[in-house]
């Protein structure tokens, strides 16, 4: 297949281009930094310059290669600017399907989130509502998760993948990521919120399985949703850093989620299938 990835250099598309290349697909990667350019040709895929604020240079881009599939893996995550990341979520998609309708792209598949579920008591599965009604700051994550999924599902045929938290080389929670430097300085507190969990290679495993998954939204999370009093020891002392102190509550919608559907529908199978080996092991 002609394959094009938006979001080619990130944690996951670094891990998910040479995945396809290697699968026999004909691969095009898109990056807006011109720089980045080795770095997608040296994976053996081709590189294309593109934002995805510019409608129209998208458009252009996606007549130029013309590919059967579009995998969105877009995000503004490195700086931990939410706003940013919510704005390329509703205008970069928004683009990014225009984009494929006006070219008669037939298929997407994309990255959305497993913790914008409405809160409940269990972990989600993909039938519990999205949290439309939740208040400020949580409000900006989920609008623009909202307006993500919805466009992308005007698509023929698409896959949305409701990823965990992602951990493992280049996230927040590599050794010297954001997540890292709180725990160090014990800034982080142990609470009862839960969360599910997820190394980005089974992210990246993910994307390349769903090329042929059947529409809809799917959970990419590990098999253990956990709550703060249980990870964050585990991580800490991963990271030789000081225990974590203890928070009562949790945050709205901190429920984790079910990969039953990825797993037994979809044969799905997690490299890493707990935080409780994987954590460590990526700081290895």
């Amino acid at each position: 297949m002609n394959i094009f990835v938006a979001g080619s250099t990130g944690v996951i598309g670094r891990l998910l281009l040479p995945k396809l290349v290697q699968a026999g697909h004909e691969v095009t990667g898109m990056t807006h930094n011109p720089h980045r350019l080795g770095m997608i040709e040296s994976w053996g895929a081709r590189g294309i310059v593109a934002d995805a604020f510019d409608r129209e240079g998208m458009i252009a881009a996606i007549d130029k290669i013309r590919p059967d599939v579009i995998i969105h893996q877009l995000t503004s995550l490195s700086q931990w600017n939410l706003e940013d990341n919510a704005r390329i979520r509703i205008e970069g998609t928004r683009h990014l399907v225009e984009a494929a309708q006006i070219h008669g792209v037939k298929r997407m598949i994309a990255q959305s989130i497993a913790w914008a579920y409405e809160p409940g008591e269990h972990p989600a599965t993909e039938d519990a509502p999205l949290d439309v009604q939740a208040p400020a700051p949580r409000k900006s994550t989920i609008d623009g998760i909202v307006s993500l999924e919805h466009a992308v599902a005007q698509m023929p045929s698409h896959v949305i993948l409701r990823y965990g938290m992602f951990y493992g080389p280049g996230t927040w929670y590599d050794a010297n990521g954001v997540m890292a430097e709180k725990v160090r300085s014990r800034a982080l507190p142990a609470t009862d919120g839960v969360q599910s969990f997820l190394h980005v290679e089974d992210a990246a495993i993910a994307a390349l399985q769903a090329l042929d998954w059947p529409s809809g939204p799917v959970n990419i999370v590990d098999d253990e949703p956990a709550a703060g009093t249980a990870w964050l020891p585990v991580y800490a002392d991963a990271l030789q850093a000081p225990a974590p102190a203890y928070q009562a509550g949790s945050k709205r919608g901190e429920r984790g989620a079910s990969n039953a559907k990825a797993r037994k529908e979809y044969g799905w199978q997690p490299l890493h299938p707990t935080w409780r080996t994987g954590l460590a092991q990526s700081l290895r």
